[in-house]
């Protein structure tokens, strides 16, 4: 217990580092979205539909997602889910599945997740997304637009990305 809240206070700094330093990317590129990524809680993607949800209403059919699960030995590797066990102590993700997504060129990723998480915002910052949206709550510096709603409402946060991908002309 004592190396975990070590580790977590090391990879605490490292994402604060990352995030200072994080170069500012531009949101005007006029790629249309063909491929979705989501990072989740186990929880949010076990109690909804949000792969389905989002593929529906955004009219794509490339939606990935990934959530974040807490970690249980007696659990089998999963392509769909991750741990903090996943992650060393430099801020590397050291699990194949969950670095090929991050590494993947998606065109839109949706951090689904309203309250700070060190490792779901570390997978957002790790990403190679070309365009980010999450809760205006969690991590300003991470997002290119945020959206103020409920986590449970899932489908109003949704409706209102795709406003805003239509104002950018990325729908």
């Amino acid at each position: 217990m004592i190396f975990k809240g070590l580790k977590e206070r090391v990879l605490k700094k490292k994402l604060d580092k990352l995030v200072s330093l994080k170069e500012e990317t531009s949101a005007s590129t006029l790629k249309k979205i063909q491929s979705v990524g989501i990072l989740t809680t186990d929880e949010m993607s076990s109690k909804i539909d949000l792969q389905n949800t989002v593929a529906s209403i955004l009219g794509v059919k490339n939606v990935k997602i990934y959530s974040l699960r807490d970690f249980n030995k007696n659990d089998e590797v999963s392509y769909k889910h991750f741990t903090e066990k996943d992650i060393n102590w430099r801020g590397n993700y050291v699990q194949t599945n969950i670095k090929s997504f991050l590494d993947e060129p998606l065109d839109l990723l949706i951090g689904y997740f309203n309250n700070s998480n060190m490792y779901l915002e570390t997978a957002v910052l790790k990403s190679k997304a070309d365009f980010k949206v999450g809760f205006s709550n969690v991590n300003s510096k991470l997002y290119h637009v945020e959206i103020t709603s409920e986590i449970n409402h899932y489908k109003s946060f949704i409706e209102e990305l795709r406003k805003y991908l239509q104002i950018l002309k990325k729908l």
